[in-house]
């Protein structure tokens, strides 16, 4: 299981220095923190003269703190500024400050007002994993866990590495040869690297890892600090290079893989049979929008929780996008099930802003509805309507609309996309076409089959009042434009498209059990449905990834019933795997989704039975 985050106890020493009862130490040199921040690690690393000509730097740190560190190089950043341009920015924080901290901290620091309202605009809630931060030219990835146990699943090449944290004899887990390991592991060739500490196990453990180390003078009342740097000549400053791609899909994935790519500079057209976006499964009038803990946080569980944290900043800042964050009741099967809610909520320390048990009192008045068992509430999730966030994701996009994709031809390295007697040439191209993509490229023999789901659309005025998302076996919205969705039904390799009463009988046995009585007097012979057809996996997580690198040829598919939560998670993951960018997910979860998990697999097998 996950270890809980537990933020830092906001302290101070005798002269105000902020301090850490936990490790007693102070966060920063009492001659100054921001002072200190542009000596020793911006001026460590020969910053910002190294990123002058570059187009994307990579800097890592260890412990992020205060956020001085960070606020300090985003200030250096900005007084240069130049098109295109993108700095990454990667620190570990295994105590993050809570939000309202942070705000009182950075009062000591008007010159960073404005930097520092930004970042504590998106400060993620303590929990553990990657929370990616977009600021446009800036993007900061968040860590949040051991550093011991986060930086082996890592992915990046960091020209920079700012080595922080309190002192070795305060926090020697920070300072380990194992970590100084993974600092060359993820070290760019001609990376450079700075810290305060000339500690001598610091020093051997860095010359042990293949860093080049010296002593400079150090900050306040320090004499020395120690710099060093990876052997190698550093990576090219050419710029980044834009590509023509072609995404093919415009439903959920589709759009939100085209908004990442075009976001980073690239000349995206998208094509999709319908005659407009969210055509297919993403074209329902409400979907559920909200994570799913478990009890060892696995694999679904922590995609999930990225997806949901990463989803709620991005489409926050979309225009016209109808959604309602009205929170979301999740409540028990049965008794056992309640238990285990309650004690997932008590194990993981989840904060209360992103979910807590309730109790059956406490879940109906949430509903204002009586309800047979207590639960989870996530306060920040609700409902979006898929078809206004595809079209505000592919907002000054270029789109193809009526264009059925025949095949798919490589020729002089380049794609050539045929559809509709009509040929569109592309450097790579993603499938984002849900369960149309294995026909295109049946090399791959990819693993997707539609799960056949049928939503039943209940007339406001035929139900009580109930402003929530609920859920147990099935799930029932708000009223958009009249209409709750309740739902849904799933039947694999089902092909039917005409909406069926059986389906409308058990979304309403459904409805019953999660609001007992709340159907009373619906006709299942009576309602209206929509039908349409999800992109499943095996193993019910998305494909994410290069089915081909070399040739250029991606995926983002199979989201199966969860694509609102998906959508933003795996769009990053994607667009960062095709640029080269630092990876927003841990290396377990990225191999998980690896499109070619099934193949590998399959030939294990083989070879077994061989």
């Amino acid at each position: 299981m996950t270890e809980p985050i537990v933020p830092a106890e906001l302290a101070f020493a005798g002269d105000g220095t902020p301090f850490s009862p936990r490790y007693g130490d102070v966060y920063h040199s009492s001659h100054g923190g921001l002072d200190q921040a542009r000596h020793v690690f911006l001026a460590g690393n020969d910053l910002p003269a190294r990123w002058t000509a570059r187009s994307r730097f990579v800097i890592f740190e260890t412990g992020f703190g205060l956020g001085l560190n960070f606020l300090a190089t985003w200030q250096a950043w900005r007084q240069q500024p130049g098109a295109g341009r993108r700095l990454h920015y990667l620190a570990v924080e295994k105590h993050p400050f809570r939000r309202d901290e942070l705000k009182q901290l950075h009062l000591r620091w008007p010159e960073l007002a404005a930097l520092a309202n930004d970042l504590h605009a998106q400060w993620p809630l303590p929990l553990p994993g990657l929370h990616r931060l977009d600021f446009g030219d800036v993007i900061l990835t968040l860590c949040f866990g051991d550093a011991a146990e986060l930086l082996p699943t890592l992915t990046l090449a960091a020209d920079a590495i700012y080595l922080d944290g309190f002192a070795p004899d305060r926090n020697p887990e920070l300072w380990t040869e194992q970590i100084a390991a993974q600092l060359a592991r993820i070290a760019a060739a001609g990376a450079t690297l700075a810290t305060w500490s000339v500690a001598g196990e610091v020093r051997r453990r860095l010359a042990s890892a293949d860093f080049q180390v010296e002593r400079r003078p150090g900050f306040g009342g320090k004499r020395d600090m120690l710099v060093g740097h990876r052997p190698g000549p550093p990576v090219s400053a050419g710029t980044r290079s834009s590509r023509r791609i072609a995404v093919i899909g415009a439903g959920i994935a589709g759009a939100s893989i085209a908004h990442a790519l075009a976001g980073r500079g690239h000349s995206v057209t998208v094509i999709d049979a319908a005659a407009g976006p969210a055509a297919g499964a993403s074209g329902n009038h409400a979907g559920v929008f909200r994570p799913l803990p478990s009890q060892d946080d696995g694999k679904l569980a922590r995609l999930l929780r990225a997806g949901f944290l990463l989803g709620r900043r991005q489409f926050g800042a979309l225009s016209e996008v109808r959604c309602g964050w009205t929170g979301a009741l999740h409540i028990a099967r049965d008794e056992k099930h309640e238990e285990t809610q309650r004690r997932i909520a008590d194990a993981h320390a989840l904060p209360a802003d992103f979910c807590r048990y309730v109790t059956r009192e406490e879940a109906a008045g949430l509903a204002a509805w009586p309800v047979a068992r207590g639960g989870w509430w996530f306060p920040q999730a609700g409902w979006i309507n898929p078809p206004s966030l595809c079209r505000s994701l592919l907002r000054g996009i270029d789109c193809r609309f009526d264009v059925a994709v025949s095949r798919l031809e490589r020729s002089q390295g380049r794609w050539r996309i045929h559809g509709n007697e009509m040929v569109i040439e592309a450097d790579e191209v993603v499938l984002a076409n849900g369960i149309d993509a294995a026909a295109l490229v049946p090399q791959f023999m990819l693993p997707i089959r539609p799960g056949r789901g049928q939503v039943s659309l209940v007339p406001e005025a035929a139900t009580p009042a109930m402003n929530i998302v609920a859920t147990r076996l099935g799930y029932v919205t708000p009223a958009v434009d009249g209409i709750r969705c309740a739902g849904a039904t799933t039947q694999v390799d089902d092909l039917d498209p005409e909406s069926r009463v059986a389906d409308h009988v058990e979304n309403l046995f459904r409805l019953d059990m999660l609001l007992p009585g709340f159907a009373t007097g619906l006709s299942a012979e009576a309602l209206q449905g929509r039908v349409s057809f999800r992109p499943m996996s095996p193993d019910r997580l998305p494909l994410v990834g290069p089915l081909s690198a070399s040739e250029g040829l991606w995926i983002n598919n199979g989201f199966g019933a969860r694509g609102l939560v998906f959508a933003s998670i795996c769009a990053e993951l994607l667009a960062s795997q095709i640029d080269g960018d630092p990876l927003p997910l841990e290396i377990d979860l990225v191999r998980a989704l690896d499109p070619k998990r099934y193949g590998v697999r399959a030939q294990t097998r083989t070879r077994t039975t061989l």
